[in-house]
């Protein structure tokens, strides 16, 4: 029986039962199991996502590297991304836009609340990710809340994903890998600690300190990681940006992040962002009318 036919048939049976005078306790307890059994099924379909995942993304990353435009460096050759010039002389703008938000810093999610296969990678949640742009997909509140940036951002070519990243004080990031060579990541230092050479990240053995006002590029599926030992918080503007690739490359990596966009785990994401934009609109009001 199909998972969607045996949670069918449960409910089914839930309602079968109601009719025939169940006790009001009996039901409740059928739909606590019910719930549990549509869980547990969620999790495994999840969990068959990522095993699958991994096996395909073993075999498609060496493929699309192999069709890129830009060769395969750790940290890319910047040349190839004329437009980060765009980014970095309007970087005090995003930046002023960045710090606007952080009065509103307790309602920024952890990265691991709104993705929970990213929490072991943020175990004390201190990194808080205030989202633009997600996979393609554009957070129509959030651009209006910073509208400046919105704007800079549409001169971006490939643009997947946009946030302010924020690494609290004494943020460590563990060594991983990025999931797909279909994208590159794109730092630009916005708020960056004065006691920078304490701030880095370490793409296999190359580390960059980030600076204000300078952007640079990476391959995330390259081993790195990141840490953040000072008192000050370490703000960024990330961006997720297409691979400049060949032909077939990149067809492969359009139905590659295709598959991403519609999967579990990024619809679940969508939801969680619009529980938070509730919250955070709450928030603002509540501000706004006690002034």
């Amino acid at each position: 029986m199909k998972s969607t036919d045996f949670h069918e048939f449960i409910w089914r049976g839930m309602k079968s039962i109601g009719k025939n005078g169940t006790s009001n306790h009996d039901r409740k307890r059928g739909a606590i199991m019910a719930s549990k059994t549509m869980a547990s099924g969620k999790d495994l379909n999840r969990s068959v996502i990522v095993r699958v995942g991994k096996k395909i993304r073993k075999k498609i990353n060496p493929y699309l590297k192999r069709y890129s435009k830009i060769g395969d460096d750790a940290v890319m050759d910047r040349r190839h991304f004329p437009w980060l010039s765009l980014l970095e002389v309007q970087w005090e703008v995003i930046r002023n836009e960045a710090e606007a938000l952080m009065p509103y810093r307790e309602v920024i999610p952890p990265l691991s609340e709104l993705s929970p296969d990213h929490a072991r990678l943020d175990v004390e949640q201190k990194w808080r990710s205030f989202f633009l742009y997600g996979y393609g997909y554009r957070s129509k509140e959030n651009c209006a809340r910073c509208p400046k940036t919105s704007r800079i951002l549409k001169n971006v070519p490939g643009l997947r994903t946009a946030l302010f990243s924020i690494h609290e004080p004494g943020m460590v990031i563990a060594p991983h890998k990025g999931v797909t060579a279909g994208i590159c990541v794109v730092h630009l230092g916005l708020k960056i600690p004065i006691a920078r050479e304490n701030c880095a990240i370490r793409v296999d053995d190359e580390v960059v300190h980030w600076k204000n006002g300078e952007a640079f590029v990476f391959d995330d599926t390259r081993r790195h990681e990141t840490w953040n030992h000072t008192d000050e918080d370490r703000i960024i503007l990330l961006l997720h940006v297409d691979r400049p690739l060949r032909f077939p490359g990149s067809l492969l990596s359009k139905l590659f992040m295709t598959g991403i966009r519609w999967s579990p785990f990024i619809s679940d994401a969508r939801r969680k962002m619009k529980a938070w934009d509730k919250k955070m609109a709450d928030v603002q009001r509540s501000r706004t009318s006690s002034l």
